[in-house]
């Protein structure tokens, strides 16, 4: 019998892929934990880029972001460039060697000289639904929009804002009571598994791009904490999404006498007239005018009421700065606030 054919070079092992990963905050920590976690023969992390340590608490002590942390924990090569436009920082992010680069909520828009650093291609993992809410609030803006399903991109990253083609998507039903919070732990972990997911279509060479329909596209701005001031002309619906896609930051606020008002849950209510049925005569009666201004209490039982631009909010938990969060029943009574006061300045 003759001896078996040499192996030739494909028959090799590769080496695993040279993952850079580029992320800031809590849901891109997680991302970045679970690559950790999986990692191995098919792809390492070869090193992590995050924002600086930024001042903090009431010390002001310096501390690395989310991502940075978890890196440290892990004991990877870190760089925290304050400038990204720079030749010193490709040079040490070219040092890494990086078949990939990994993008997730770094907070940078990316110049085309750090985009060409890894040899097969920049992606970045986006808490949306591409091209729906492009830009950096995304997961705030599909609540506030009223979004049925939300979920993640893998894209390839372009100078241009979350505009690159899209690799793969993974949806999710929003639950009705959704918020910021509740989705964002989601979309992480739904942004994990489609990373895993996308790195094992590099590895075995099934990779295809899909260009985005730029006809559908909407963009989202950083959200400022000016942002969470609610405008009781608006309609109900509106205000209650609003109440949800700022939780639990910058959390939805208003004015009660000049002072804030900090509301954490709300429900809507189309008919002040319905709800008020199982009160008692005052505040049956003081419910029923639906003409009052927009931001006027109109009921205090079974929760207090407050007339918007179309339908009313019913008030279910609230906080005033520095104190503890409560039902809003009970503050209400508690400052004596009647029938008739209006919130907002």
């Amino acid at each position: 019998m003759g001896s078996p054919p040499p192996p030739s070079a494909s028959d090799a092992p590769r080496p695993p892929l040279r993952i850079v990963f580029m992320g800031t905050p809590a849901l891109a920590a997680h991302i970045l934990e679970r690559m950790i976690a999986a990692a191995g023969p098919e792809f390492v992390v070869a090193g992590v880029v995050t924002r600086p340590d930024q001042p903090r608490k009431r010390g002001l002590k310096l501390e690395p972001s989310e991502v940075g942390a978890v890196a440290a924990r892990a004991g990877l090569p870190t760089l925290k460039p304050v400038k990204i436009r720079t030749p010193e920082f490709l040079a040490e992010l070219k040092s890494f060697t990086p078949d990939l680069l990994v993008v997730a909520a770094y907070g940078r828009i990316l110049p085309n000289p750090v985009l060409a650093a890894p040899r097969l291609m920049p992606i970045n993992v986006h808490a949306s639904l591409l091209p729906r809410h492009r830009g950096a609030a995304p997961i705030e803006g599909a609540i506030l929009a009223g979004d049925r399903e939300s979920g993640v991109t893998i894209m390839r990253v372009i100078e241009r804002m979350d505009a690159g083609p899209i690799l793969l998507r993974r949806a999710i039903t929003l639950a009705p009571d959704e918020t910021q919070g509740s989705l964002k732990q989601k979309l992480a972990e739904l942004g994990a598994q489609a990373l895993l997911d996308a790195i094992a279509l590099f590895r075995g060479g099934l990779v295809t791009e899909t260009p985005q329909d730029e006809r559908l596209a909407t963009s989202t701005a950083p959200i400022e904490k000016e942002n969470a001031l609610i405008d009781w002309h608006a309609d109900a619906a509106s205000i209650e999404r609003t109440v949800r896609a700022y939780d639990p930051w910058p959390v939805a606020r208003t004015a009660l006498a000049n002072e804030d008002l900090l509301i954490w849950r709300a429900r809507v209510v189309a008919d002040d007239a319905d709800y008020a049925r199982g009160a008692d005569d005052v505040t049956r009666s003081a419910a029923r005018p639906v003409v009052a201004a927009p931001g006027t209490i109109t009921a205090l039982k079974p929760e207090p009421l407050v007339k918007c631009g179309r339908g009313s909010l019913a008030l279910i938990e609230v906080q005033a700065p520095g104190r503890r969060r409560m039902p809003a029943a009970d503050y209400l009574r508690g400052r004596r606030v009647a029938v008739g006061t209006r919130l907002g300045r």
